[in-house]
């Protein structure tokens, strides 16, 4: 992957954990039970530094949701669950595990602005297939450390040259590939994105 420097406001979103199990409740015990182990895996990570962070969120999602196309999941082409309905579910595609790592990293006091959504060229089984990964820069200009479904480990760019990507984003901004350079708000953009927002607004990971 193309690595560029990146620029972020270090702020870390509210994470209303009472109002998440509340809402996880609704959707029933198995929901509520998964919810309750992510939510003490998030709570545990805490005490470590970000790299534990990551580690933690990355081996729970790879290791508690199974991996299925959104036909099967939801009878639709294409679906953004918001994380209660991966957790629901038990299952999700290449963006539902980004997205669901995405928040529960902000739950851990990870900035967002550290983080992007980045929509990569994979290439897979001989061809090459769209996806979805979650990004993770230390620092501006540190080379991103990629959080992928496919892969159970978190290895840096230099170590995934089977992705190349397209555009990125996160909840403060859109980009060109993994560059700078802005492409406007993703919530305007990205209409999935939106609805994503409102829905893990609602689930209390969004203030």
């Amino acid at each position: 992957m193309m690595l560029v420097a990146v620029q972020w406001v270090s702020v870390a979103l509210a994470w209303d954990s009472v109002r998440m199990l509340s809402q996880a409740q609704k959707l029933g015990a198995t929901t509520y039970a998964r919810a309750q182990a992510l939510s003490q895996e998030v709570r545990e990570s805490m005490s470590g530094d970000e790299l534990e962070r990551l580690k933690a969120v990355n081996t729970f999602f790879n290791r508690q949701i199974l991996y299925r196309d959104d036909r099967e999941v939801w009878q639709v082409p294409d679906y953004w669950a918001s994380p209660l309905e991966t957790l629901q579910k038990g299952a999700g595609d290449c963006e539902d595990f980004a997205i669901g790592k995405y928040f529960s990293l902000l739950a851990a006091g990870v900035p967002g602005g550290k983080m992007r959504l980045v929509y990569v060229r994979a290439q897979l089984g001989g061809g090459v297939v769209a996806h979805m990964v979650l990004a993770y820069y230390a620092e501006p200009n540190a080379e991103p450390l990629i959080l992928d479904n496919l892969i159970t480990d978190i290895r840096p760019a230099s170590r995934r040259p089977d992705l190349t990507p397209v555009f990125s984003f996160n909840a403060e901004g859109l980009w060109q590939g993994v560059g700078g350079a802005s492409a406007g708000d993703p919530s305007a953009r990205l209409s999935r994105w939106r609805e994503v927002l409102l829905k893990a607004r609602n689930e209390g990971w969004w203030p």
